[in-house]
């Protein structure tokens, strides 16, 4: 099956990837044959279905390359991973919807159909829970919405909190001040901002109020107004300290709420509040559930197999 790739020869080497690894990356998922001669790729096969699914993902491939986007071994990984499920294929759209820029000017965009979905709703949601396992960037793509509703002026000030349940001791017996006793429980929030704002502006907005940085206990008591909220790590939060986080918002405001049901660290077997929320909830209008797994991860090609290799595993304890 011939494919036209339209455009020079840097739509050629977009498409390809350094050292072919794009086509390469292709052929180690499907038993199929890549070939790029005089702006044709022939893609040949024993079998027609494989064939016809790399084809299908070949053009999505040369749409957004002569569109001048630059294509990665990862965005391929996913975009297999994603027609595998079943989700429909639309490399150009991912491509062309930027969500922010980090403080290099990279620009940020999801990945997969899931996290463009889980985008969608954080912006049509005043709060939205999402789940899933790790390297799904449901923190990152949450933090990078924030900095973008922030540089617009569509929110005053970012609250990133966090349940502090893994040292086991108070927070008012750790040395020094609020933010030094906190940070060690936030430091992946700290990396995606420092990612995004650089390290030096992201604290002179600590040091003004516009990025805060609370343990969830400190949420007593407060109403956040026009505030762009990230409640992460929620499955460490028991019912009753859910319950009053969701109480904190307050005009203007939007909340994000993120975990991995299946990582509770919560001593003594409590109950987590993210397992029961959907239930109590399910219904409200302005309230949404985003469910990511283990197709939109988007780390290391090995984190999305140890993810499939520990629920395998679990799956198959409660045989």
């Amino acid at each position: 099956m011939d494919i036209p790739v339209t455009g020079d020869s840097l739509t050629q080497a977009r498409l390809l990837g350094a050292n072919d690894e794009n086509f390469r990356a292709i052929e180690a998922r499907y038993p199929v044959t890549l070939t790029l001669n005089n702006g044709v790729v022939r893609v040949s096969g024993p079998d027609s279905e494989p064939v016809e699914i790399a084809a299908k993902l070949i053009r999505e491939l040369a749409l957004a390359a002569e569109k001048g986007h630059e294509i990665h071994t990862d965005d391929i990984r996913a975009a297999m991973d994603a027609l595998a499920e079943g989700h429909e294929l639309n490399l150009n759209a991912l491509y062309s919807e930027i969500i922010c820029t980090t403080a290099r000017g990279k620009p940020i965009r999801a990945k997969t159909p899931g996290q463009r979905a889980y985008i969608k709703a954080i912006r049509e949601n005043f709060i939205l829970f999402a789940t899933g396992p790790a390297g799904t960037g449901k923190t990152y793509l949450a933090v990078c919405e924030a900095v973008s509703m922030l540089k617009a002026g569509k929110v005053n000030r970012v609250v990133l909190v966090r349940p502090a349940v893994e040292a086991g001791e108070s927070l008012g017996y750790l040395p020094g001040d609020l933010r030094e006793k906190v940070e060690p429980y936030v430091r992946p929030l700290y990396d995606a901002f420092y990612d995004l704002l650089s390290p030096e502006r992201f604290m002179r907005y600590a040091d003004k109020g516009v990025i805060e940085i609370v343990p969830l206990a400190y949420m007593r008591g407060r109403t956040l107004n026009e505030s762009f909220i990230i409640l992460d790590e929620a499955q460490n939060t028991t019912p009753r300290q859910m319950k009053m986080f969701l109480t904190r918002l307050g005009f203007g405001s939007k909340a994000v709420v993120t975990g991995d049901i299946t990582q509770v660290d919560l001593p003594g077997g409590a109950p987590s509040g993210l397992r029961s929320v959907q239930e109590i909830l399910n219904g409200i209008k302005g309230i949404g559930f985003m469910n990511l797994t283990d197709a939109d991860v988007v780390r290391h090609e090995i984190v999305q197999k140890i993810v499939q290799a520990y629920a395998r595993y679990e799956e198959g304890n409660r045989l």
